[in-house]
């Protein structure tokens, strides 16, 4: 079964230095049928302006990832991590008993434009952690790669869920794949380009929940890039 949500259909806010899209109920956005989607509980495409970005404030019992679109985010956090984030790189946070963190737009001219995603964790009260990596361009080509899993497989940066992040970016025309437990639910969000999967076109900020399927298979239309989430 394939459900799709179309980007419009997502919540809004717009705070000049901040243009935010809520896949899910976020702050001022409620809406009880879109709470999340099993331990999904976030996934916000953020446009920062040059300068700006979150000041200091807390995070607790929360899994937090970081995708880079464009642009370059400037973190530093309670546990004395930091550094500049850039596209290709993926960055986890978990929040855990606590922590205290800041995220900025790394450039005086340019956007930062990024999916922060939130899942919760199966246990809380867990140690706080700040993970970073770089995912080769050539390695997300026309196929899913695994960005984020519960045991760091295949350089992954780890999440305390059983759960699984992949990205991929195709040319257009190309195709990626892969094979899904039925028994299991996924949630396909297409960050830039458009792609067609069985048959439905999805353009960016789409989104497709995908149930009681043995595989995810899209075709570009465009240059594109998506993230798949893998959930329990």
């Amino acid at each position: 079964m394939i459900e799709v949500r179309k980007s419009a259909s997502r919540g809004h806010a717009q705070h000049g230095w901040l243009d935010s899209w809520h896949s899910f109920s976020f702050a001022d956005y409620y809406d009880p049928a879109r709470m999340g989607y099993g331990a999904l509980r976030v996934i916000n495409e953020d446009r920062v302006a040059p300068g700006t970005g979150f000041p200091t404030h807390g995070h607790q019992d929360m899994e937090i990832v970081t995708w880079m679109l464009s642009g370059a985010l400037q973190h530093k956090d309670s546990l004395g991590s930091g550094g500049i984030i850039r596209p290709g790189e993926v960055q986890r946070m978990s929040a855990g008993t606590g922590i205290r963190h800041s995220e900025f737009n790394a450039s005086a001219q340019d956007e930062a434009h990024f999916l922060q995603i939130w899942l919760l964790p199966q246990e809380k009260s867990l140690p706080p952690g700040y993970e970073q990596k770089r995912i080769a361009a050539e390695e997300m080509q026309g196929c899913f790669r695994v960005i984020a899993s519960p045991d760091g497989r295949d350089g992954s940066v780890i999440i305390h869920q059983d759960a699984a992040i992949y990205a991929a970016r195709l040319g257009s025309g190309e195709t990626a794949d892969l094979a899904l437990i039925p028994e299991r639910r996924a949630w396909l969000q297409v960050a830039r380009g458009a792609v067609e999967l069985k048959g439905y076109p999805l353009r960016q900020g789409d989104a497709a929940l995908l149930q009681h399927e043995t595989q995810v298979q899209i075709r570009a239309l465009e240059s594109a890039e998506v993230l798949l989430f893998d959930l329990a």
